[in-house]
């Protein structure tokens, strides 16, 4: 690490903020150009922290910027992971308030709900398929507090994978009951298609984000508890929406699950 404690602190307590107030700021790393991947994920955990010791639970956890598509529109390379709070969830068909947020974006996920805990190293996808409960479709709404949306993978980690809301439902279904990889979805706004993939576009198989996820906890000392609910990433690249606008993801086989936003 090459960031002190006391810059920690102050990096997160200044992303939380814009997170908190709805206001953007620059990215990190241009004022601290030397920071490192674990400097990132501190200054990340700090933010947890903090959430934690206001009386928020943790309720999940997410993989970002899992396929080809979101890596190339936000130019990186490698995903990453973070955290869901409990205020994040939004019922299914319940309403966000773009009031509290700077640029929402929406994308189409497959969530995975674990029935035993997931532990690295060596985690895979047959560990991953035995592990989950079931599967269901979710909707993520990511708001990086990056001015324009612009920012490098230790930023956006610092920042927890731009992470602020989330819906879940549909039909849950046994992972072993379809192939994940040739899962078709389509994500509709306003009514109207504007999203097309299948799960293989999240790192070949979506139980492959869970199994990076649980290698790179394990790392840290940490695992995938059981009864996790889990967001695997986003299968395409990410929808901009604003107040007025209706998002809808069907998902083959496993149903719908919608949200509004006002």
């Amino acid at each position: 690490m090459n960031l002190d404690q006391a810059t920690i602190v102050k990096l997160a307590q200044r992303l939380e903020a814009c997170e908190l107030e709805a206001t953007d700021t620059t990215k990190i790393t241009d004022d601290y150009p030397d920071m490192d991947w674990d400097d990132a994920y501190a200054i990340q955990d700090e933010i947890r922290r903090m959430k934690i010791a206001r009386g928020s639970r943790i309720v999940g956890l997410k993989a970002g910027l899992t396929s080809h598509a979101k890596m190339k529109q936000m130019g990186v390379e490698t995903p990453c992971f973070g955290f869901l709070a409990d205020y994040f969830a939004v019922p299914e068909g319940g309403e966000c308030k773009v009031s509290q947020l700077i640029h929402p974006k929406v994308e189409p996920e497959i969530a995975f709900v674990t029935k035993h805990a997931l532990r690295g190293p060596g985690c895979h996808i047959g560990a991953v398929l035995a592990a989950t409960d079931f599967v269901m479709p979710g909707i993520e709404v990511i708001d990086s507090r990056y001015r324009d949306f612009k920012f490098d993978l230790k930023s956006v980690i610092a920042d927890n994978t731009s992470a602020v809301r989330f819906v879940v439902g549909g039909m849950p279904v046994a992972p072993l009951q379809m192939d994940l990889r040739t899962v078709g979805i389509v994500l509709e706004k306003n009514g109207e298609p504007v999203a097309f993939g299948a799960g293989a576009a999240v790192l070949g198989h979506p139980a492959a984000a869970i199994a990076m996820l649980a290698n790179h906890l394990a790392a840290r000392g940490e695992e995938i508890p059981a009864g996790s609910l889990i967001l695997s990433g986003g299968i395409t690249e990410a929808i901009a929406v604003q107040a007025g606008d209706s998002v809808c993801l069907r998902v083959q086989g496993m149903g719908s699950v919608g949200m509004r936003f006002i």
